[in-house]
Order: structure tokens, then sequence, then C-alpha cells
């Protein structure tokens, strides 16, 4: 099964790649993905606000509520960890007197649909560290995949990958 995911993942990041890396005569004004008036787009973007408010304010009960039981999560440092270790890294987290916080890049959001299944979230992130009694600062910016499967009304993420994480050592 892993291997499966693994496939399919390294197809992504390298169409992906190919899409990147293909210098084109694009005007700044094209969008990668779907329109930001499309109604799934729009969902997406509420979805992940929603999921990294609840990681902001460790807010553990609703980070849970959009995470899959069979969460796969792969990251370029770390290698791949599943929901206990997800979970765990949350609650540790939040239990640090330093408060981490992520913020969506604007404009960086991509969303592509996965036929029935539900969508591909792609975009870049920008974390940020605040000590007690001092002014919040940045800590990195890095790239995302989500993917999102919808289960009648209910969506929740089966796999992240993140990566693109320069000058950090794990």
């Amino acid at each position: 099964m892993i291997k499966k995911t693994m496939l399919i993942l390294s197809v992504i990041i390298s169409q992906i790649t190919i899409v990147y890396g293909q210098k084109s005569n694009v005007t700044k004004e094209a969008h990668l993905g779907l329109p930001k008036s499309n109604e799934l787009f729009k969902e997406i973007f509420k979805l992940d606000s929603i999921f990294f408010n609840a990681f902001n304010q460790c807010d553990t009960v609703v980070y849970r509520q959009y995470i899959s039981d069979d969460l796969e999560f792969y990251h370029d440092l770390g290698g791949v960890h599943y929901l206990d270790k997800e979970m765990q890294s949350v609650r540790e987290k939040c239990s640090r007197d330093i408060q981490m916080t992520r913020k969506l890049v604007k404009n960086s959001l991509e969303v592509y649909p996965l036929g029935s299944y539900g969508a591909l979230e792609i975009g870049v992130h920008r974390f940020y560290e605040k000590k007690p009694n001092e002014k919040e600062y940045p800590i990195g910016t890095y790239k995302f995949l989500h993917v999102w499967q919808k289960k009648g009304d209910k969506w929740k993420i089966t796999r992240v990958i993140s990566y693109d994480h320069p000058g950090i050592k794990n």
C-alpha cells in the first residue's frame, strides 16, 4: 500500500516539478489549478483555514476531525509518519512555551479536483514562532500538498507531503 501511495505521490510531484520548471510566456494573471471563483477552490480554501486555525489555536479536537484515520504524512526530512505521530507532534507543539503558527502564503494556493475522490491542495505556507513577551517572527516558508477525500459531506486529509525545507537539519 505504501509503495503504491509513494508511486502516485512521486508522479504528482514530478508533474508539478515539470509544470513549475517550464519557462513560458504566461502572464502573471495566469492561475494554475481551478480559478479562485470555483466552488471547489472556495471549499478547499475554507477547509485549509479551519484546519490550520485549529493548529494555530491548539484545538486538537477540531484538528483531528479533518484528518483521516489512515493518514500518511510524508516529510522530505523526516520520512513518513501516520496519524498517531501527527497528533503527538501537534500536542507537543502546543505544550511548548514558544507558540508556533502557520499562515498560508497569499495567492499560493492551487486546487485540483481528484474525480469522485476529492481534491488536491498545493500551496506554500509560512511558519512563525512567538516567545513569551516577544514579537512573532518567521521561522520558515515551505511547500505542501494535501490530498482531501470527501465522504458524504465530510472532508478529511488522507495524504500530506511537506517539502522544500532548505537549511533545516532533522
